[in-house]
Formats: C-alpha cells, sequence, structure tokens
C-alpha cells in the first residue's frame, strides 16, 4: 500500500519547487516534509527528488507524482458522488496539460481561461511544438494535448479541433530590402527568418513547398509567438504567423504577406488519456468549443 500523505509531500516539494513552499502549502514543517520524502526513497528504493534550485523530480518521482495526478482526478469524481466526503477545505486538482505555444497565444487561452474559472483545477502548462506535444503524453507527463499527430497516443483518444492557418510574412521595408526581385531560393537563402527553437520546422516547410527543394535559411531564434510578431514589425525577420494573430497588421500595412495565397494550414488534434473524469471532460469541451469558433474547418 503506498503512503499517500508521502506521495503528497513529493508532489508538493515538485510542484512548488523546494521543501519550504511545499510544507507551508501542506500547513506541516520543512522537517516532515523532508522526513516523508526520505521514507518514500527508502521504500521505492532510489531518489525522488533531485534537491537543486528549484527541485525537480526524478524519472521514478516524476511517474508517482503522475500517480497523484489521476488519483486527485478520482478523487473529485468521489467527491461528487459521495457528497458526505466533501469536507470545508477547498480541494485542488492538478492537470498538466501540453500545447504549442501559438496554439496558447490565440485561441487555446479562452478555452483554459473559461474552464479553469469554474473547475477546482491548477493548470500545469507545458509549451512545446505541436509536432513534439504528443511525445508529452506517451510518457505520461500530461493528461492531454494540442497536437499535430492524428495518431492517438496509447490510451488516448484523439479529437479533430481544425486548422491553424499561417501567413509568411514581413515589414514593408524588410521585404523592399531582400525580396525586390522576388521571392525564390536565392532572395530566401539571404534574408533573415525567424524560428521558435529547433525544433521548429514551420518556415522550412514553407519554404520546402513554395521553392520545390530544401532552401538553408538564415535564422534568429525567438521562443515567443508575440516576439515574432514583435521582430517582424520592426524588420528584423520573416517568419510564419498566426493568420488571426497578424490580420490587423495586415489590413494595416505594417506586415505584408511574401506570397499572396501561399498560406500553410497545420491539422490539429486533441488529445486526452481515456480517464473516466468529469475533469477533462469538461476541459475537453471548453477546448472544442474555442477550436471551432476560431480555427479553419478541418
Amino acid at each position: 500500500m503506498l503512503d499517500y500523505p508521502s506521495l503528497f509531500a513529493l508532489a508538493a516539494v515538485v510542484r512548488e519547487g523546494s521543501f519550504e513552499r511545499a510544507a507551508r502549502s501542506l500547513h506541516v514543517t520543512p522537517s516532515a516534509v523532508s522526513q516523508r520524502i526520505r521514507l518514500l526513497e527508502e521504500r521505492v528504493g532510489c531518489a525522488l527528488v533531485i534537491r537543486a534550485q528549484p527541485c525537480e523530480a526524478t524519472e521514478t518521482g516524476r511517474r508517482l507524482c503522475q500517480h497523484v495526478d489521476r488519483i486527485r482526478l478520482l478523487e473529485h469524481e468521489l467527491r461528487a458522488e459521495l457528497p458526505a466526503l466533501v469536507q470545508d477545505e477547498q480541494v485542488w486538482v492538478n492537470l498538466p496539460v501540453a500545447v504549442n505555444a501559438d496554439s496558447l497565444a490565440t485561441w487555446f487561452s479562452r478555452a483554459m481561461t473559461e474552464f479553469a474559472a469554474q473547475a477546482p483545477v491548477l493548470l500545469q502548462l507545458s509549451v512545446d511544438d505541436e509536432g513534439h506535444t504528443a511525445q508529452w503524453l506517451r510518457s505520461g507527463s500530461v493528461l492531454a494535448a494540442v497536437t499535430a499527430n492524428v495518431q492517438p497516443a496509447s490510451g488516448c483518444s484523439s479529437l479533430p479541433l481544425g486548422k491553424m492557418r499561417y501567413l509568411a510574412a514581413a515589414s514593408p521595408a524588410f521585404v523592399a530590402r531582400y525580396f525586390a526581385q522576388g521571392v525564390d531560393a536565392d532572395s530566401l537563402s539571404a534574408a533573415p527568418s525567424l524560428m521558435f527553437n529547433a525544433k521548429d520546422e514551420m518556415q522550412q516547410r514553407w519554404v520546402s513547398r513554395l521553392c520545390g527543394r530544401h532552401v538553408e535559411l538564415p535564422r534568429h531564434a525567438l521562443p515567443s509567438t508575440q516576439a515574432f510578431v514583435a521582430a517582424a514589425l520592426a524588420g528584423m525577420g520573416w517568419a510564419l504567423h498566426p493568420q488571426t494573430l497578424i490580420a490587423d497588421h495586415l489590413v494595416s500595412g505594417r506586415l505584408v504577406e511574401l506570397v499572396p495565397d501561399a498560406a500553410l494550414d497545420v491539422p490539429l488534434y486533441w488529445q486526452q488519456a481515456r480517464a473516466a473524469s468529469t475533469l477533462l471532460e469538461q476541459l475537453t469541451q471548453a477546448v472544442i468549443h474555442a477550436a471551432n469558433d476560431e480555427l479553419h474547418p478541418g
């Protein structure tokens, strides 16, 4: 039988980042938290916490924290079915979710805020490229994810959300400087582009489709959707932007498309663990509703 007070102490240390903050959240002393973690580590036979600043879970510790998340979901269901178990204090459920940065900066923010305003949850968001968020599900790090993968991870369901439309755009001055003779392999190889991180292949995909071959692009690394827009407006480089995010700038002329009618559509899917949870279902409905309003039909 697992020692749940020790498991909750482990989850609190990982969530809060230190033994002291975990102790405050659990209303116990730091020494009590430390003792619970030590006893749990002795029982499982390995370290569970990397004692750094902030504290991090080891691989085994992470698996146990995931178990705690699922226990909290089950407790929420049980409390709803057996009101006699409900106590005066508020019980928060940690809900880990992975999402790509562009969705978070546009349509997903509405879904998460509307859901979290009504549900007893503390959302734990992890941001990654849409082509890699499914890995978070496969590893068990999250219970749901916005992903570009249609194939569901093991033990998960997959629902189509629609397509996020991207437009290649830059400032008029940038276009005049680098693309006065047109947008082709030669001009693109000389014009600075914007890249989110090493996983970001969006610009490369658009260029390969346009030119019919690989073109090596000079790239700035900017891990922020909003920074992409600010950099493009300032003439720092060109990039693929979510259409909804730059629509006003296109209308005002502060940004222009590199090639008209050359949008790149990225299908998105919502994958979630097949857990019998009303909270997960409520989040799913909020995500689908927001996606239906703002994404292009799939």
